[in-house]
């Protein structure tokens, strides 16, 4: 890292020109050294004339609003083309206050951690007030990503983050409706450290979510993407799991039919458990084999990975 290193703010916006502009001016007062990037995702106001006007020191735009996954993946790219040496994610609805951007990047400038992360919850007595629902699901996918990268998470819905450059060379991601969850089981799996930070955040934001739309369909679409990335990071207990599963509760229902068999001489009226038991125990050898095949795939993922970094490295360290 630079002896002075470039920070690079960057903000996802999508019909955000209410607060766009507050947000920048609080960004630019908070770190007077950072620029300011605005990913506006396709926004029908004037999103982009506010930013303009707040003096944002780039702005890229979506002409079709395409989620904030990909609006945070066009973030990522521009930040690195910027030069920047750590990148920070902040929201455009004031949901979350620019004077904690030099509590996010102080682990990082330290060298103690490769990504920092808001926490709302770290803190007892700086917890938001949020619906019952918004909570308990945020407790859910928390207890998940944490149990699956093994680290003790409090919040990981959170959004407000700084990255170092390393760590955004590194970035793979396939979501194209939210990006905070996969975003901790990519790096989490390479290896990064990972710090969580206590800051004080409104539990509601003002208006109308742009990723929210509704709770059950939040939890449906974000369990989708982390069940892909399930697959691709760990997938010989991903299939193996599932096909061992198949294969004793198979085996166990076998044996209670032989063990009848053997008292009773017939297996009448329970044949066509069976039947469902052959199907079960042949499902099962099928998708251990799948497991087998796809773990081989998984060494040849992490080869194309190591190749795409490279490739990454060199075109954006020729632009630095």
């Amino acid at each position: 890292m630079n002896s002075k290193p470039k920070i690079v703010v960057m903000i996802p916006a999508y019909n955000e020109e209410k607060t766009i502009g507050l947000v920048i001016r609080g960004v630019k007062k908070a770190v007077p050294n950072a620029e300011v990037l605005v990913i506006d995702d396709g926004s029908t106001d004037n999103t982009s004339r506010e930013a303009g006007k707040a003096k944002a020191d780039r702005i890229e735009r979506h002409e079709e609003n395409k989620g904030l996954g990909i609006a945070f993946k066009t973030g990522i790219e521009s930040a690195l083309e910027m030069k920047a040496d750590i990148i920070v994610n902040i929201d455009a609805d004031l949901q979350f206050n620019p004077e904690d951007i030099p509590k996010l990047v102080e682990p990082i400038l330290k060298g103690k951690a490769d990504v920092v992360t808001c926490s709302r919850f770290l803190d007892k007595r700086i917890e938001p007030k949020m619906p019952f629902v918004k909570r308990f699901g945020n407790s859910v996918f928390t207890w998940l990503i944490s149990f699956l990268t093994k680290k003790k998470f409090t919040d990981t819905q959170c959004g407000f983050r700084a990255y170092s450059r390393e760590s955004a060379l590194r970035m793979n991601l396939f979501g194209k409706f939210t990006y905070t969850q996969e975003v901790l089981l990519d790096l989490a799996e390479k290896g990064f450290r990972i710090e969580e930070v206590a800051c004080k955040v409104k539990g509601e934001r003002e208006g109308k979510s742009r990723v929210v739309q509704n709770w059950h369909s939040y939890g449906i679409k974000a369990s989708m993407i982390i069940i892909r990335a399930i697959r691709d990071y760990k997938p010989l207990r991903f299939f193996g799991g599932i096909g061992l599963t198949f294969m004793v509760v198979g085996f166990l229902s076998a044996l209670a039919l032989w063990v009848r068999l053997l008292l009773l001489h017939r297996i009448n009226p329970y044949m066509w458990v069976a039947y469902a038991d052959a199907v079960l125990l042949i499902i099962g050898f099928l998708l251990i084999m799948l497991a087998l095949v796809a773990d081989m795939l998984g060494r040849q993922r992490k080869i194309q990975e190591e190749i795409i970094y490279r490739i990454k490295k060199q075109q954006f360290d020729k632009e630095a």
